[in-house]
């Protein structure tokens, strides 16, 4: 019997893993990391980019690529132009789903047909459907489609706890803040309740972080590194890093060395 993967595909990152020795395992991507940049673009030589390649045009080829593409899948109306082409959120879904496969593949040496892909508590039949239409595109049989606090809940072990319980889920992502009240009875969870803000998540504080940088170095400086694309992507790039160091110390140096040039053309 082959392995399952499972996956999270998220609104900015996802993540993958199998079950080891009764343990779930994450597989990290081709490029190292334990999470996949849920982005997908077109350099401009026309070559298809997915994941951490994609994300570093974001800023400089922001026509040829797509970002948090997940707040639309499930719209039948909706579509994205990439390299004069429309692509629903399904097909741009099963780009990530499908280096995902690859990397795990690639990484445990053995094909992998068969996965279980998370959803928030709250999406409705057809961005379930269209959920699993991705994933069929992308090369799987999706064997189930499972709500991502139940995951979570699962992941944890919960449903080895004894009695009747009520469990409150948070989940504070890149693009979504979901908080979800389950009810577990007999290893059985049910969703009562869901809420919470689709547009809130680490990318707001990466948001924040850049808005101060860019602000403190026009006051300093006198130059808007807004208006420098180039500038500006090295910018995003450094206020995720310390953002990310922020959750372990207090403070966090963001130090870019000839990030401009002023009016004369000297960095």
């Amino acid at each position: 019997m082959g392995k399952i993967l499972g996956i999270d595909l998220g609104t900015t990152n996802s993540c993958m893993a199998i079950i080891e020795g009764g343990k779930p395992s994450v597989i990290p991507n081709a490029e190292g990391g334990r999470t996949t940049p849920s982005v997908v673009g077109f350099s401009k030589k026309g070559e298809k980019l997915v994941g951490q390649v994609a994300k570093r045009q974001l800023v400089a080829n922001p026509n040829n690529t797509v970002y948090s593409i997940k707040r639309h899948i499930g719209k039948a109306d909706y579509s994205v132009k990439l390299q004069d082409k429309e692509y629903t959120p399904q097909e741009i879904s099963s780009m990530i789903l499908r280096k995902m496969k690859e990397d795990a593949e690639s990484y445990i040496g053995e094909t992998i047909n068969e996965a279980v892909i998370t959803v928030p508590a709250y999406f409705d039949d057809s961005q379930r459907q269209a959920t699993k239409d991705a994933g069929k595109i992308a090369g799987f049989e999706v064997k189930r489609i499972i709500n991502e606090p139940t995951a979570a809940s699962l992941a944890y072990g919960l449903e080895k706890s004894e009695g009747d319980q009520k469990i409150l889920v948070y989940d504070l992502g890149g693009g979504t803040f979901d908080v979800s009240l389950l009810e577990l009875g007999d290893g059985v969870f049910e969703v009562l309740s869901t809420s919470g803000d689709t547009s809130l998540g680490g990318d707001d504080f990466d948001q924040r972080i850049v808005d101060y940088v860019i602000a403190e170095f026009n006051k300093q400086e006198g130059i808007d590194l807004s208006k420098d694309k180039s500038a500006l992507q090295r910018v995003t790039d450094a206020a995720e890093k310390a953002k990310i160091e922020l959750s372990g110390v207090t403070t966090s140096n963001i130090n870019l060395p000839f990030i401009t040039a002023d009016s004369n053309g000297q960095p």
